[in-house]
């Protein structure tokens, strides 16, 4: 079984809950091993997103797979087929200023939607990173969002 099909499955079963604590549990892991635990799944890359709380104004950490474009990094919202949009998400469009971690290094970003054709090819590089966009995508009756995160 391609490790993209176990990931879906494995994500159905843990439900959003079960997600989030992986997720809790992966940022550390992450940080303490400079992304070598835990920076991957797949041929896809994660990143650790920080983003500020629309609701708490506190600090929020989630490990995201991205794909690196130039200096810009592509995120995209579809909380592994879960039908709750991801915080990160929801606190992007809230305020669009937020940091990324990549290994050991630290980038202030401010984020975007990409629409339009920019979307279309955004969405088309990150499938070939990862299959599984689609199988997510096609579970979820709200529109997944393709996140650009550029340097500031």
């Amino acid at each position: 079984m391609p490790s993209d099909q176990f990931w879906s499955r494995f994500s159905n079963a843990l439900g959003a809950t079960g997600l989030r604590l992986v997720g809790k549990l992966n940022a550390p892991i992450y940080r303490l091993s400079g992304g070598r635990v835990g920076g991957k799944l797949g041929k896809a890359p994660i990143l650790l997103l920080t983003t500020t709380g629309r609701k708490s104004g506190q600090p929020r950490t989630a490990p995201v797979l991205y794909l690196a474009d130039g200096d810009r990094f592509v995120v995209i919202n579809t909380n592994a087929g879960n039908d709750k949009t991801p915080a990160w998400s929801l606190n992007l469009r809230a305020n669009p200023e937020a940091e990324v971690e990549i290994g050991r290094r630290r980038v202030p970003v401010r984020s975007r939607l990409a629409e339009g054709e920019e979307r279309a090819d955004l969405w088309r590089r990150s499938m070939e990173q990862y299959e599984g966009w689609d199988f997510y995508e096609s579970k979820l009756d709200r529109e997944v969002g393709v996140f650009v995160l550029e340097p500031r």
